[in-house]
């Protein structure tokens, strides 16, 4: 089976095409990629998630970057992907990979390539590793991590450590004490675990505990796997509920209600906050599946916009050639000017509870402000399982171009990445996943059951 990178790195199943020896495979031309990138001499730091065996094929990883010459700092534990970027920057490191499948299901292990920078590798960097990995037929480990680790080549660091430091740095902590807010923290058993409860002692805690099956559920932080989170805040009156996925850079966000407030709102929200309340300035960048409410705001601040193709990488370029204050996509990540040119779900949800705690405000006064000021917006995202000949059947009736879906008349029609359909109030997105075999189906209109008829004519499925 062939090794692909898709939207943001290699995955595959566990025991099926995601194996050691594949692993290796990757392992080996990565290290001949990060031979060529500055800053070599100080090596390359190696991560991994709470998944199954990822410590191992960490480990694996490191043994092969090592043997090849390359200096290893690799996690004692188990880190977020935010902690290995944020350590690559740091540590002035020449890249990074983090073992992770980050949202996937449980049967899913990934391999995520860093920039030296400090985010995801750029596409043509991708490109790089795949044409290296082209020429791969064996590896050879010449080292074990013991014989490794006695010659220094490879070290343990504290990356989480490090990372709760900076973020201390970042986030005002003593303003969302000082507010006695009463927070949920949902890990989803991810790379989350452990590291929110150092920043923000008296947290309430779900999922925080090391259990490679994710209780079954896939950790993505949408509202069809919060249940659990947004009963408890609603239940035991808190003011807000923060979850993570299963690498933790992305976020989900309940409100005092228990509410799923979807990340187009948190997007526009922390601009609100950045522009008018922090008085900064600078272009803004969305992935192509974002509200055109951010459209609207950017129009409003003066402020330019950047639309890209689905996928943080590239967000992150832009991030490190341009003057981005802030890059969002649509499904929980977010990166802000200062911190990292990455998502980072544990530095945006403590972001959330700075905005409340400064603006003295409940979430849902917050998210009421958006729709006040720039019109009612209803979001929704359906994931089809499909094979690969309802994939192209699917690809080819939109590709078609319809001038009408449902009972709406299609105004304009974008291909930025797969179709965007446009109407006169709202819009409909179809593309294939760059990470499983799904069609996505995206819908903004005015209600939630505008969006929900829209999903349902596109897919032709029943949705309740």
């Amino acid at each position: 089976m062939a090794i692909e990178f898709g939207t943001d790195g290699w995955r595959g199943i566990i025991a099926d095409d995601f194996t050691f020896e594949n692993v290796a495979k990757v392992a080996l031309a990565a290290a001949r990629f990060f031979k060529r990138q500055p800053n070599l001499r100080n090596g390359v730091v190696v991560g991994y998630d709470a998944r199954f065996l990822s410590k191992e094929f960490a480990e694996t990883t490191a043994q092969v970057l090592g043997s090849a010459g390359i200096r290893v700092c690799l996690a004692p534990g188990i880190v977020s992907t935010p902690m290995v970027s944020l350590g690559v920057k740091k540590l002035k490191a020449a890249g990074g990979v983090v073992i992770t499948a980050s949202h996937n299901p449980a049967k899913y292990n990934g391999f995520k390539v860093k920039g030296y920078f400090g985010g995801p590798a750029y596409p043509e960097m991708i490109a790089d590793v795949e044409r290296e990995l082209a020429k791969v037929k064996s590896v050879r480990r010449k080292l074990s991590l013991e014989e490794l680790l006695d010659r220094k080549i490879v070290r343990y660091d504290d990356l989480a450590s490090l990372y709760i430091e900076d973020i201390k740095g970042k986030i005002d902590i003593d303003l969302i004490r000082s507010a006695g807010f009463r927070i949920v923290f949902d890990a989803m058993h991810g790379a989350g675990q452990g590291v929110m409860q150092r920043i923000l002692p008296g947290l309430t805690l779900l999922h925080n505990d090391f259990n490679p099956s994710f209780g079954g559920v896939n950790p993505e932080p949408i509202a069809n796997y919060l249940t659990e989170l947004t009963n408890t805040v609603r239940e035991g009156t808190y003011d807000l509920g923060i979850a993570t996925d299963g690498d933790a850079d992305r976020l989900g966000a309940v409100d005092e209600k228990g509410e799923f407030i979807d990340f187009h709102r948190v997007f526009g929200i922390i601009l609100k906050y950045l522009v008018e309340v922090k008085g900064l300035r600078g272009e803004v960048a969305k992935s192509f599946s974002v509200s055109d409410m951010i459209d609207k705001m950017c129009a409003k601040y003066g402020l330019a916009l950047h639309t890209t193709p689905v996928g943080f990488k590239y967000l992150c370029r832009l991030m490190t050639e341009r003057d981005i204050l802030i890059a969002s996509e649509e499904s929980g990540g977010l990166g802000i000017r200062g911190h990292i040119p990455e998502r980072d779900g544990i530095f945006v949800g403590l972001l959330m509870a700075e905005i409340m705690a400064a603006r003295k405000k409940k979430l849902s006064e917050l998210t009421q402000e958006l729709f006040d000021e720039y019109g009612q917006r209803s979001y929704d995202r359906i994931d089809a399982h499909v094979t690969p000949k309802e994939k192209q059947a699917i690809i080819k009736r939109f590709s078609g171009r319809p001038k009408t879906i449902g009972s709406l008349v299609v105004r304009d029609v974008q291909t930025i990445d797969g179709f965007k359909f446009l109407f006169d109030e709202g819009w409909l997105l179809v593309r294939a996943s760059g990470t499983e075999p799904l069609i996505r189906f995206y819908a903004e209109a005015r209600t939630p059951d505008e969006v929900k008829a829209l999903l349902a004519d596109a897919s032709g499925r029943t949705l309740v």
